[in-house]
């Protein structure tokens, strides 16, 4: 099979669209993740010393804060080229642009924002755990924005490492059709090699080399022989059902080519249906070169995965736009970043035509125009400055002011693209100053990390006049405090984390805002008239469905902000409302005295008149929590989680390990990590990420209203 260069490509490109691999490495923290990475680096030729997380060495891992605690907190984008010896892509430089994201789940905007731009992804998981919770929520985000994947089995090397049960787990706890396109040599100390199903020969790596360079191509081990086979029919069965001509051959029991079989598997990754796997030890340098061939055989390219969504700026139209050089530049900013050196970063993926330096490109959100000063390639802190970014480039641009997270930066004037969405925070806290030295800073530094994470939320408590930072965890929050003293030299003390409850209705109800101050000279006049109806898990939905022109076009958009802006502040305690779905159904105006902000108050008179007879209730966030515990601590630790109101979902145990999963309040989570340690002499570890909202129970509930300072003044 042979490949033949699209009209898409700009002659001037140095690696053409069908050469061009978008991918991103997620997982479960500590997974290996970032090792993987560093691996892939140096195999490249990116890097010529392999680094490690453990020595605070990883080059992705450059924040000091990554350094130190070992864990990646800060997606990293970096370019790297691989050249394939076999298959269609054989012998022909490719460019892959990776981006490392975090495995914790306080910073899953770092997973979501990636994954947005990104054409494929490995998914790493470790050999010894199998899929851990925060898999599962990275799968989820990999489904919702159609991320064709393959994955990697790591660890391969440790005690208790179970590749089989790994593909498993895969299937049941995460329903992806996986199948092995190798199998391991050896598990555990074991494991010296790999054995690869499509042609059908065995890699020995030479133990003599540490860097896992050498590797022998043998023919299968005799005792592996049987094993192989029925991994490899049970491959090209499932293959069948992506390929006729595969599907005819396997049925009439003729010969498949390895040509075949990796078309087969290409075709069928991309269909979002199959999931190739490959085992390997990045720790130990095993099986990372095995994982780079399929990345290129396999993950899409920019032009596989059909055009991007894209709405015009009134949302009236949807339209897709492909990747095509020739065409109109239009791109999606998905992070931003302060440099110390340069200002402000903008992560960009350019969705089509050439992006050039020097550019004025129009921002529908702001409709204001951004230069594009220079343009970077990102190799983590390092960078490579160029002139031009073509279709299906990932870069980081230096020049836009007034940009954030999800904005569209374009030549055509009426084009918007669809941007990522974020969950909202679960956890909130006061900060303040020490000195007033020190407030200036802290508000400077407050807006622009908030600028940069979509996640975390700057607000004041009106009563108290206190700073409140939201975020979605307490490592999270931790982090931004600890970013506010190294980065902006602010000290500042912190209050103890506060839940960020949530309210919403039970049952319909109508509103009615009047806004009318009619006393001499011209005035101000809004009315408007709702319909407040339960939208569960659908999020908030505001519809204009007035008709005759009662309320003109131009004051719908104030109705709506005084809407949100009620919404922001419930009636049970204080916290937004969640799950509503808002009909503006009539109203009236004034020729004189109707302005803009008359109708933004009578948006907000109509929702809280709504509230009234809607019947609210207080929300909690709820957490899914796994804990991994020696089977003798098992009865200490579930007699604990059922004090902290928790709901055992279910419990398997393997390796002399139980592993629990449960839903807790995360109200009653706080300092769980000193509790677990000392129920289990130090041996339990937990994780635990987000699930759902829940009711507050009734004896709960006067406790969390009479502590809120958020609550509404009660006569």
């Amino acid at each position: 099979m042979s490949i033949t260069l699209s009209k898409l490509n700009s002659s001037n490109r140095k690696f053409p669209l069908e050469y061009t691999r978008n991918i991103g490495i997620a997982a479960h923290i500590d997974a290996g993740k970032t090792t993987t990475t560093e691996r892939i680096l140096f195999y490249t030729g990116v890097v010529h010393k392999m680094g490690e997380v453990h020595e605070g060495t990883a080059t992705t891992d450059w924040m000091e804060q990554e350094r130190e605690r070992g864990i990646t907190i800060t997606a990293a984008a970096i370019s790297a080229g691989w050249k394939t010896k076999e298959g269609p892509f054989a012998n022909i430089d490719h460019r892959i642009n990776i981006i490392d994201t975090p495995g914790h789940v306080d910073f899953t905007a770092e997973v979501e924002r990636s994954l947005r731009v990104l054409d494929g992804a490995v998914a790493v998981f470790c050999a010894v755990a199998g899929v851990q919770p925060q898999s599962e929520t990275v799968w989820r985000q990999m489904n919702k924005y159609r991320v064709p994947r393959i994955a990697f089995v790591n660890k391969m090397d440790r005690t208790g490492a179970d590749y089989f049960g790994a593909v498993d787990d895969i299937r049941t706890k995460l329903k992806g059709n996986a199948h092995p396109l190798f199998i391991p040599i050896g598990q555990g100390e074991e494991f010296k090699g790999l054995i690869d199903l499509i042609k059908n020969v065995a890699y020995l790596y030479d133990e003599k080399d540490p860097r896992g360079m050498k590797f022998d191509v043998v023919e299968i081990p005799e005792a592996q022989k049987a094993e192989a086979k029925k991994w490899r029919d049970g491959l090209l069965e499932a293959l069948a059902d992506f390929d006729d001509v595969l599907a005819n051959k396997y049925l009439e029991g003729q010969e498949i080519t390895v040509e075949e079989i990796r078309h087969g598997i290409r075709k069928a990754t991309l269909s979002m249906n199959f999931i190739g796997v490959i085992p390997g030890s990045a720790f130990k340098n095993k099986g990372v070169q095995m994982l780079l061939d399929c990345v290129v055989d396999f993950l899409p390219s920019p032009i596989d995965m059909g055009g991007q969504r894209a709405f015009t700026d009134d949302g009236e139209s949807e339209i897709r736009i492909n990747a095509d050089d020739s065409q109109k530049v239009t791109g999606l900013c998905f992070k931003l970043w302060a440099d110390p050196f340069v200002g402000q970063l903008v992560f960009f993926r350019v969705y089509r035509g050439q992006l050039k330096k020097g550019d004025n490109l129009y921002n529908p959100r702001t409709r204001s125009n951004e230069r594009i000063s220079r343009i970077v390639l990102l190799r983590a802190m390092d960078r490579e400055e160029i002139d031009v970014a073509y279709s299906g480039d990932i870069c980081a641009i230096i020049g836009p002011k007034d940009v954030i997270t999800g904005d569209t930066l374009t030549l055509e004037d009426d084009l918007v693209l669809e941007p990522p969405t974020f969950a909202d925070p679960v956890i909130s806290m006061s900060i303040e100053p020490n000195s007033k030295a020190d407030q200036e800073r802290l508000s400077i530094g407050l807006q622009r990390l908030a600028k940069e994470d979509p996640t975390f939320r700057v607000s004041s408590n009106q009563e108290t006049g206190q700073t409140l930072i939201s975020g979605m965890g307490e490592l999270h929050l931790e982090i931004i405090v600890d970013r506010l003293k190294r980065e902006f030299k602010v000290e500042a003390k912190s209050g103890k984390p506060q839940i960020s409850y949530r309210e919403t209705i039970t049952t319909s109800a109508d509103g009615v805002g009047k806004f009318i101050r009619q006393s001499g000279g011209r005035g101000q006049y809004g009315h408007a008239e709702i319909k407040l109806e339960a939208n569960p898990g659908k999020g908030t939905e505001i519809v204009n469905e007035i008709v005759g022109g009662v309320i003109p076009k131009e004051y719908i958009k104030p109705t709506i902000e005084g809407i949100n802006e009620a919404a922001n502040n419930g009636t049970v305690a204080g916290y937004p409302v969640i799950d509503f779905k808002a009909r503006i159904v009539f109203g009236s105006f004034h020729e004189v005295d109707s302005n803009e902000m008359a109708f933004k108050m009578a948006g907000i008179f109509a929702f809280k008149d709504a509230m009234k007879d809607a019947k609210p209730i207080l929300l909690e966030p709820i957490m899914k929590v796994e804990v991994v515990t020696p089977e003798e601590y098992q009865g200490d630790i579930m007699g604990d989680l059922n004090r902290r109101r928790g709901q055992i979902q279910g419990m398997e145990t393997k390796s002399g390990l139980c592993n629990i999963n449960c839903l807790v309040p995360l109200a009653e989570m706080f300092g769980y990590a000193t509790d677990v340690r000392s129920l289990s002499k130090g041996r339990a570890s937990y994780t635990m990420e987000p699930s759902n909202f829940a009711q507050v129970p009734a004896n709960i509930l006067k406790q969390v209203v009479e502590t809120s300072s958020r609550a509404p003044a009660r006569t």
